[in-house]
């Protein structure tokens, strides 16, 4: 239970998506612009993130990688099908995006116009594809920690969102020099963005 939630603080804070590794940079770059929006495509990112992780550990440990196939018998032990990461996982993803851009469609369609072609664009962010293969990657031991990776790894981009929309409703009148209006000021505030959270490092998990 202990290296569940340390995973799961980690990567809120310290494996931050936006800030540690700058995934998901368009999408969190163009729908910052305004905290309302920010939080419907965060709360969508990190029901996509929650859902698939897990699933694709799910299918890595049974179907892709060397020997996930020994369940079926002794002559499918040497199969590796790991090859076929990138192509399961993205269609797992797809799958879950569409799910989540009909709910939004049907349930929040204000919430559908102002995020527009950014909502169907989850199924290629690369903060989600990234946390499946950093998943894969880690080799996470069960099923448990894959989820609270999602998890975090999802609330760490909503988080990082979220702020930024803050921020940029805050200087929408202040005195920023024409030159580094709009995505200028956007970059320079997610550097240092992306230094604060770096004193997370501290943390001794």
């Amino acid at each position: 239970m202990e290296n569940i939630v340390n995973i799961f603080i980690k990567s809120i804070f310290i494996d931050n998506m936006v800030f540690a590794f700058f995934f998901g940079m368009c999408s969190y770059i163009a729908v910052s612009k305004s905290v309302k929006t920010a939080m419907g495509l965060g709360l969508a990112v990190t029901f996509v993130m929650v859902a698939t992780v897990p699933l694709n550990w799910l299918l890595n440990e049974y179907v892709l990688k060397p020997g996930a196939l020994s369940w079926l018998g002794d002559r499918f032990a040497d199969v590796n099908l790991q090859f076929l990461s990138f192509i399961v996982f993205i269609a797992v993803i797809a799958s879950f995006t569409q799910l989540v851009e009909m709910a939004v469609e049907k349930f929040s369609p204000t919430l559908y116009n102002q995020l527009g072609i950014f909502l169907p664009l989850i199924a290629v962010n690369c903060a989600i594809m990234g946390g499946s293969l950093f998943m894969q990657e880690r080799g996470y031991a069960n099923l448990g920690e894959a989820t609270a990776f999602g998890l975090g790894s999802g609330i760490g981009w909503w988080l990082a969102i979220v702020m930024m929309a803050a921020v940029r409703e805050k200087i929408t009148y202040s005195n920023v020099p024409a030159p580094l209006k709009g995505v200028g000021i956007t970059f320079i505030l997610t550097g240092l963005m992306g230094i604060a959270f770096m004193t997370f490092l501290g943390i001794q998990l």
